[in-house]
């Protein structure tokens, strides 16, 4: 009997080497002679029968998706209740892999993605379809369950521990008569490792960032103020890096704008001008604040080079477990020796990683709530490691690759509603 097809999609903010997992998942299944279309926009476009033809790349067009950032497939944020609530859409999602003969899903997102795997997984089986079901780690903000780190976040922290050394060093340079305290927002909802790595740009006492905000520790404004005021006194200026999840003592966001994204997390607002204000209003020191947004996430020409050597790991092994008939399952980073730094791949039980949220531990933050510590340190500098740049075009920009994407002709009738 035929093993059938592999669909392959993307799921939530994408992330600087999440397209270096597609190549690998590509590439593999190439190898194994398996068929691989891809879902345009994430699960929905299994929804919609939007499909892609990826046979249809030449070799060295996926290969290039292992140095461009962005989704190559196109991601999406849509959650999928429980079977129960949602059986009309999980009913259409294996009309449409049998139309399409596809036999093994790969989903390659964050938490609510491992959910909506998981989920599906277990529908499969009780619709007595023959599916087999991996899902493939992927998110900057390093708080899936498990596994020891996630693809994506290597990255977005080496380009945020360069980030605050770079910009320090341009306040250092001007404080005198201009900037005496610079703010740097960066990602991270419920758990503070993109703000830990900036931690990293310290290489000796004393060097910034000199204050780290983590949602883990609830928002003291007169310790702040305190903070910045004799850090500025001290050294002439003060870098700041917080958390956009950073929370005051009741637990709730200092920057919440009022709206919901699609998988109803809060929309947070601006903890960086917010505390802008406070240094401004408080102390009168003259400030500049910055948002990285999605630039710190898709940074690909300073991509750490263990971060994509991990996400092509986790697409290869994805593949290979789909093809031994694993399902319900996920590739997982496994550290066995911070020094010399080394890795492997394993498989974990997605009901073991979905729903759960991994933030920074105890051990990693300093006892004055302001740093990192060595156990930090010796968790994280390891993957920042290495540098892969993307190749050069003449013209001075990075050579990144946009796929054909040739659409699969529908087979059903009817479209997805909803």
């Amino acid at each position: 009997m035929s093993q059938g097809k592999l669909l392959y999609a993307q799921s939530g903010g994408v992330t600087a080497v999440i397209n270096a997992t597609a190549c690998a998942v590509i590439e593999t299944a190439r190898a194994a002679k398996v068929p691989v279309l891809a879902a345009r926009n994430g699960i929905l476009g299994a929804l919609r029968e939007e499909l892609i033809d990826t046979t249809k790349e030449s070799r060295s067009a996926i290969a290039a998706l292992r140095h461009t950032p962005g989704g190559a497939f196109g991601s999406c944020r849509y959650k999928l209740k429980s079977l129960e609530q949602d059986r009309a859409r999980y009913e259409r999602l294996i009309e449409v892999f049998r139309a399409h003969d596809i036999r093994m899903f790969l989903y390659n997102g964050g938490n609510d993605s491992a959910d909506t795997t998981l989920k599906l997984a277990q529908v499969s089986r009780e619709l007595g379809y023959p599916l087999r079901v991996v899902g493939v780690p992927k998110t900057v903000d390093n708080d899936l369950a498990v596994t020891d780190c996630c693809p994506g976040f290597g990255s977005v922290a080496k380009y945020t521990a360069v980030a605050v050394a770079e910009a320090s060093l341009d306040v250092e340079s001007m404080y005198d008569t201009s900037t005496k305290v610079f703010i740097l927002e960066v990602m991270g909802r419920h758990a503070g490792w993109i703000a830990a790595a900036a931690g990293l740009a310290a290489r000796a006492d004393g060097d910034p960032p000199h204050l780290i905000l983590f949602p883990e520790v609830p928002f003291d404004e007169a310790g702040f103020l305190a903070r910045v005021q004799a850090t500025v006194e001290r050294v002439g200026y003060c870098t700041v890096v917080a958390s956009e999840g950073l929370k005051n003592r009741d637990g709730a966001f200092l920057s919440e704008a009022g709206t919901r994204d699609a998988f109803g997390h809060a929309q947070l607002g601006g903890v960086a001008p917010y505390l802008a204000d406070l240094v401004r209003d408080r102390l009168g020191y003259k400030y500049h604040w910055a948002l990285p947004d999605y630039l710190q996430r898709s940074a690909r020409h300073l991509a750490s080079r263990t971060d994509v050597e991990q996400a092509y790991a986790v697409g290869k092994a994805a593949v290979e477990y789909a093809l031994a008939g694993h399902s319900g399952v996920m590739p997982v980073i496994v550290r066995t020796s911070d020094t010399p730094y080394r890795w492997k791949i394993e498989p974990a039980p997605l009901a073991k990683i979905a729903n759960r949220e991994k933030k920074l531990p105890k051990s990693f933050i300093r006892r004055d709530g302001y740093g990192i510590t060595a156990a930090a340190r010796r968790y994280l500098e390891p993957l920042i490691r290495g540098e892969a740049p993307p190749p050069y075009a003449k013209d001075g920009l990075p050579a990144y690759v946009r796929l054909k994407n040739v659409a699969v002709p529908r087979k059903l009738a009817q479209g997805f509603a909803g």
